[in-house]
């Protein structure tokens, strides 16, 4: 009886620990090492702020309408389906015809060089940005403003977005002083030239680049794949945050899912993590996963194999539209899925869309842009637990109705010093769709972190 007893009570002990593991996240590294991402020796380039103009040659563009010109018949979508297969090929037609006729590229140009470009190189990377000083009278506060987007966008999900951001608005006393750089591999920031750049890696150049071009401290926005770098910079640099603004809460530690266990064991009286009313978007359980697994195909295979997939979109722009725009449709509202024209036109223009696809065509960024899924979704960079840690700066918080969706319980367990949490109708593009309704929550969300200062 004796040697049971023990046995059960190691067992327990062990099993205690296991628990205690996953419940936390692991300690984070005390110094991340400055590496050198780009080509020749390290420190063989220094950063120096270079003004940049969009110029595209006539070749690449004769090139471009050769493709859209020559390409072959689609494969017809089948009968009384719209994009539950896929993206449905009469749209891309529609798409097709509207880029090869229509679309004019040096009127885009044009625009897309509306605001202030620069490049700068930090740690061998030769980063892209656009850098907005708003002109405002002196009892306007300037508030230096770090924003990123994700993929499959790009900085042109802010265009509408940059005026609403540096131009004073009624009731506040304060704008943005707007730094919104492409991520390594993406638009015209140059890719790594060797594996490892991954989220937190690309934190710490950021924060780098932002002390270069003289800000000790800010505030930051991000989306997407931009919260992901963002939540991996407040919480490794802290001290260089003033505040965050978050529309991507998505919370997947093991902590949250044993949470979620237990909560789905009776859904009824799960309110303690999950809002009464959102019990449709998490249970049954096996529900919510099989709809994240529909959605998120695509990451798998750019999380494997992103240079395989990267040589069919960087030959075929056609191709490289198709699931671009696959993922708007779904993003924007995955009801849309069940619309044949997939209800984008309701959004965006197609404009604005081809403006995003060309950011990638030119610079032949499908590759370099998938790479970063494979830099973050591995086991070593798992194994950092970096999103598992709570993050203490203060924090508003924007989920929006039809992105990934995480509970209450999930999105406070992490955001700790969360001063701002919104429900928001609209989707996962949520600066490119709804530039207003955006730019109001973040001017709201940074208004009460004001408040906690004074």
């Amino acid at each position: 009886m004796l040697f049971v007893l023990t046995l059960f009570s190691v067992i327990a002990y062990i099993a205690y620990n296991k628990f205690k593991k996953l419940m936390e996240p692991p300690p984070l590294p005390e110094k991340l090492e400055e590496k050198w991402w780009g080509p020749g020796a390290p420190g063989s380039i220094k950063p120096e702020v270079k003004p940049f103009t969009i110029n595209v040659s006539d070749d690449v563009l004769k090139d471009l309408q050769y493709r859209l010109d020559h390409h072959r018949p689609f494969t017809p979508p089948l009968e009384g389906i719209a994009h539950e297969y896929g993206i449905n090929t009469n749209l891309v037609q529609k798409i097709v015809d509207y880029w090869r006729t229509k679309y004019n590229w040096r009127e885009r140009e044009k625009y897309l060089n509306q605001y202030p470009q620069f490049t700068l190189n930090i740690q061998g990377l030769d980063l892209h940005y656009v850098h907005i000083k708003p002109k405002v009278s002196t009892d306007i506060k300037v508030l230096p403003l770090l924003i990123l987007h994700g993929w499959p966008g790009s900085v042109r999900e802010f265009y509408e977005l940059f005026p609403l951001l540096t131009t004073p608005q009624k009731g506040r006393n304060f704008v943005f002083e707007v730094i919104a750089p492409h991520i390594p591999g993406f638009g015209f920031s140059k890719p790594a030239v060797r594996p490892g750049l991954s989220p937190d890696n690309i934190a710490l150049v950021y924060k780098n680049m932002m002390h270069h071009l003289g800000f000790q401290k800010f505030y930051v926005q991000g989306g997407d794949f931009g919260s992901i770098i963002l939540r991996n910079m407040v919480v490794l640099y802290p001290e260089v945050i003033e505040g965050f603004h978050c529309n991507f809460p998505v919370v997947t530690s093991a902590r949250h899912y044993i949470k979620l266990f237990f909560a789905g064991l009776f859904p009824s009286l799960s309110s303690w993590y999950v809002r009464p009313e959102h019990r449709a978007k998490v249970f049954p359980i096996k529900q919510g996963f099989e709809r994240t697994i529909s959605a998120t195909g695509y990451l798998h295979e750019q999380a494997t194999k992103p240079d395989t997939l990267g040589v069919a979109m960087n030959e075929s722009p056609i191709g490289l539209a198709a699931y671009i725009l696959e993922k708007f449709v779904g993003g924007t509202n995955y009801q849309n899925a069940l619309l044949v024209d997939g209800g984008l036109s309701e959004s965006y223009t197609y404009d604005s869309l081809l403006d995003n696809i060309m950011l990638y065509w030119l610079n032949s960024a499908a590759t370099t842009s998938f790479r970063l899924y494979a830099e973050t979704f591995n086991k070593a960079n798992n194994a950092k637990g970096i999103l598992q840690h709570p993050i203490e700066i203060p924090t508003a918080v924007a989920r929006y109705k039809y992105d990934f969706y995480s509970p209450d319980g999930a999105i406070k367990d992490i955001f700790v010093n969360c001063v701002q949490f919104t429900d928001i109708d609209g989707g996962h593009f949520s600066a490119f769709e709804k530039p207003e309704v955006f730019a109001n929550d973040l001017y709201d969300g940074i208004e009460k972190i004001l408040r906690l200062k004074n």
